[in-house]
């Protein structure tokens, strides 16, 4: 029968623990180079440009809090008036693998990017939505989409040769 000291299995045991401490921390710092990630992409995509309230107008100053929650500033076009939804309850209602699927065959209405969408890898799209997860469920839903010819009941920027 083979002879077990004392002292081996504390070594064994202790090098378990920290392994998996090590494996847990790994994790945790993926999710939050993840979310660091998302959220440079965010900023680089000029997603707060149109989905949060007051960005552009402000030089980029707005908070956290703010953030991604929508606008209620319409697009008008011939494809009628689109809003900057509020991407804070949109990530909130679906899973990562739905937001992959809506993200690579969904057809976005202007001024969404859909090209841009597109070009990014799936571990960019990853980042982007682990980010705004991160920042929780804020604010309210925007107005819905209006078709052509249907007015506005708010304030529109309106493309060039195009009125409503």
């Amino acid at each position: 029968m083979p002879v077990v000291r004392p002292g081996w299995l504390i070594t064994i045991t202790a090098a378990v623990v920290t392994f998996h401490a090590l494996g847990e921390a790994y994790a945790a710092d993926r999710q939050v180079t993840s979310v660091g990630r998302g959220r440079y992409l965010v900023a680089i995509a000029g997603c707060n440009d149109c989905h949060t309230p007051g960005f552009a107008m402000s030089g980029g100053k707005t908070t956290d809090r703010e953030r991604l929650t929508g606008d209620i500033l319409g697009w008008q076009g011939p494809w009628g008036t689109t809003y900057a939804s509020n991407l804070r309850l949109f990530f909130q209602s679906m899973d990562e693998a739905s937001w992959l699927k809506v993200a690579r065959t969904r057809e976005f209405r202007p001024p969404m990017p859909t090209p841009s969408i597109r070009a990014m890898s799936d571990a960019d799209l990853r980042a982007v939505y682990r980010y705004i997860r991160s920042l929780g469920p804020a604010g309210s839903a925007m107005p819905a989409y209006l078709p052509p010819g249907q007015a506005a009941k708010g304030p529109v920027i309106a493309f060039p040769g195009h009125a409503q």
